[in-house]
């Protein structure tokens, strides 16, 4: 029998009517009402910051790739050791990407990593885990996750670490420990984007240090970041977990410039 007006319950009804209608009026002042890309009208549900048929379109790159590196290989083939891991092992074990850093996939890094939008973390680590979390050899046997960091100063301005939102979704997702304050980056050295792969290398190196390594001690460790473009990066953490007393050093990365 309905409510009859006036009554306890009807108070209650009317109430949970106008909170929702006021959420929704605070969702929308949090976040735009139109996708970031197609500028379409977020209307469905679970949609921010971008709509679902953008959202769609990032997927997984099904090209061959180096066992070792990641690196995407172009055309037809079988996946196999490219010839610079034949030439010089990198110090971590295994690499991978879930896909190339291009079109929408590059368009959605940039608004998550520079724009503030760290909800769309989720979604991103949710897109690596479903793609390569069945993965022969990158996850077996991980003990701990852990992500690039940030210097503390670029941490204040940005406000989050984007490769600890990544680590701390997949981590989570996987069952396995976070690990978010071991690794840290010393030295504030220029931003990589503008460098070739030799400055990129001398520009990282050394810059990165682990403190107190106890929960990695050990441990296979797998490293999370959000762009893999030389390997500089992941390579010299990979280094001072290494130093630091980690077992083995796995990567992976949402997207592979």
């Amino acid at each position: 029998m309905p409510a009859k007006t006036g009554t306890g319950e009807g108070l209650r009804e009317r109430f949970a009517r106008r909170l929702a209608g006021w959420l929704k009026l605070a969702d929308l002042l949090v976040y735009p009402s139109f996708c970031e890309l197609c500028r379409s009208f977020l209307e469905k549900p679970g949609e921010k910051v971008l709509c679902l048929e953008c959202l769609n379109e990032l997927r997984p790159n099904p090209s061959a790739h180096c066992h070792v590196c990641g690196r995407f290989f172009e055309g037809a083939g079988e996946s196999h050791l490219c010839g610079s891991c034949l030439v010089k092992t990198p110090p971590f074990s295994k690499h991978r990407s879930f896909t190339k850093y291009e079109g929408t996939a590059k368009d959605v890094v940039l608004l998550f990593k520079y724009r503030g939008n760290e909800i769309l973390g989720r979604h991103l680590a949710g897109l690596i885990g479903g793609a390569l979390g069945g993965e022969d050899g990158l996850w077996d046997g991980v003990g701990a996750v852990v992500p690039v960091p940030l210097h503390p100063k670029k941490l204040r301005k940005r406000g989050y670490n984007q490769a600890a939102v990544l680590a701390r979704q997949l981590a989570a997702l996987k069952g396995i420990p976070f690990v978010g304050n071991r690794l840290l980056k010393g030295r504030n050295n220029p931003a990589q984007t503008s460098l070739d792969a030799a400055a990129r290398k001398a520009n990282v190196k050394g810059a990165y240090l682990v403190r107190r390594p106890g929960p990695l001690d050990g441990r296979i460790v797998l490293l999370v970041d959000d762009v893999f473009t030389t390997g500089a990066t992941v390579g010299e953490c990979s280094r001072a977990l290494l130093r630091a007393g980690a077992r083995e050093v796995r990567a992976v990365t949402f997207a592979q410039a």
